[in-house]
């Protein structure tokens, strides 16, 4: 991966795109530093116990969530809206004939996709604000009281405006990293925002050590292990694939003879991508988030306790629903992104075949059985990465609390989640792979050795 950097890095062409990306990185850091108008946090904002969504958005947004910056949605409405639109493009036929009229059916989508991520901002722009004035964050008079009439509303459309803004804003920063720095921009603004938390972590980790307790120094060297373990598991998972072998015929057309070749169709094990711990780890957080709306007072010593106590990140009952969770959303996501029937057909109009499987009807079933295989055993290696973090630190608070002085102050409260670890590895990688096809495209001799 260095040496790939490094080789791009002499290519002027590269060089350039290399230096508008960082760019565009420095802007989108600087706006998350720039808080919005009328807002008073002068700390961290309280995102609650455990899995809620204010803790997923933080994690989106590189901690801009916590501080009500410009940049406070981040990128995730662009995210949600590009999943709404994939899950409509099945249901709503207008959208799949555009998903198959080329490069102007892929931007009249993108366009659509542009207008659904302004809707998206705007109404979570709008749940975040009165969120911030419930939970007392809004600018308020001199004598503290809080602003009526017209002050009042003109506070909160500039708040709402602002944030909205900051999406619309986000949104073409990712497009222009696309069409003018190393392509994939929406991805590298979510990676930026991830690795932006590691500087907090690190200096958690070295706060453990000053301590000086003998369970921190065990546990430190643990946690950083257990990080680049999962990094090398992942890059094994994202590179794993079946290749189908596929034989095409032969067919002459005047003097000259086509196919005839042996070639393979490649299939990813993990072909959802990150998307059903994205999925499952949204749903799972809904109860988490309500309950921070509600007095305690109201369920404690009731059936909901028990519920929401379910629904917390340090519950056994929480690891076996998430695992559930990303299984049937691996397969429900493999289901309206691979058609079998739509695969066999391809395959007979080019004259190809796999070998030992008839045309049709018998190679759209063995291709449904080879993707309902693929999609357990990705969606399983799935569940090692999202789970582990969250396996360790329930075990961590068994066997190690017990160890500490009072019994109360062990296991370490540091942020391993197996989602932005996907992420980070996803992009990195799939960066280095657009760099190398450009290196190709260039014919760079020091790359091609």
């Amino acid at each position: 991966m260095i040496k790939t950097f490094i080789n791009a890095w002499k290519v002027p062409d590269i060089r350039k795109k290399l230096l508008f990306t960082c760019f565009i990185i420095l802007i989108f850091r600087l706006g998350s530093f720039i808080p919005v108008p009328f807002l008073n946090i002068a700390t961290e904002i309280d995102t609650g116990k455990g899995n809620t969504i204010l803790t997923y958005l933080s994690l989106m947004t590189g901690s801009a969530f916590n501080y009500g910056t410009v940049f406070a949605m981040s990128i995730t409405p662009y995210i949600n809206a590009s999943i709404i639109m994939q899950l409509l493009a099945v249901a709503i036929p207008a959208l799949e004939r555009l998903q198959k009229e080329g490069e102007e059916g892929r931007k009249k989508i993108a366009s659509i996709t542009r207008v659904v991520t302004v809707a998206l901002g705007l109404l979570q722009s709008l749940a975040y604000f009165f969120y911030l004035r419930s939970s007392g964050y809004l600018l308020k008079n001199a004598d503290g009281t809080a602003f009526t009439g017209f002050a009042a509303v003109f506070q909160a459309i500039v708040i709402i405006l602002v944030l909205t803004a900051g999406t619309a804003v986000i949104m073409w920063l990712g497009e222009q990293i696309t069409l003018k720095g190393i392509g994939n921009g929406i991805s590298i603004i979510l990676f930026a925002g991830i690795v932006s938390r590691f500087p907090t972590l690190i200096k958690q980790l070295f706060q453990y050590l000053d301590t000086g307790r003998t369970v921190y120094k065990i546990l430190v060297p643990v946690v950083c292990v257990f990080f680049l373990l999962m990094v090398a598991y992942i890059v094994f998972m994202d590179n794993a694939e079946r290749r189908l072998p596929i034989q095409y015929a032969k067919r002459v057309v005047g003097r000259k003879q086509f196919g005839g070749q042996s070639t393979h169709m490649p299939i990813k094990v993990n072909m959802s991508g990150v998307l059903p711990v994205i999925f499952a780890s949204s749903i799972l957080s809904i109860p988490a988030t309500v309950q921070m709306f509600i007095s305690s007072d109201k369920y404690t010593g009731t059936f909901w306790e028990d519920f929401f106590n379910a629904f917390q990140s340090d519950s056994w009952w929480y690891a076996a629903m998430y695992f559930v969770g990303i299984i049937f959303f691996a397969y429900f996501y493999s289901t309206i992104q691979y058609n079998p029937i739509e695969m066999a057909n391809n395959l007979r109009k080019n004259n190809g075949a796999i070998p030992g499987i008839r045309p049709g009807k018998p190679t759209s079933d063995y291709i449904f059985r080879v993707l309902s295989r693929l999609t357990l055993i990705g969606a399983l290696m799935l569940s090692v990465v999202a789970l582990a973090p969250l396996i360790y630190s329930l075990v961590c608070d068994m066997a190690i609390k017990p160890l500490t002085e009072n019994g109360n102050d062990g296991g370490m409260s540091i942020s391993l989640g197996g989602t932005s670890i996907i992420i980070m590895c996803g992009v990195a990688l799939e960066t280095v792979r657009q760099l190398e096809s450009q290196l190709m495209m260039r014919h760079y001799k020091g790359f091609l050795d």
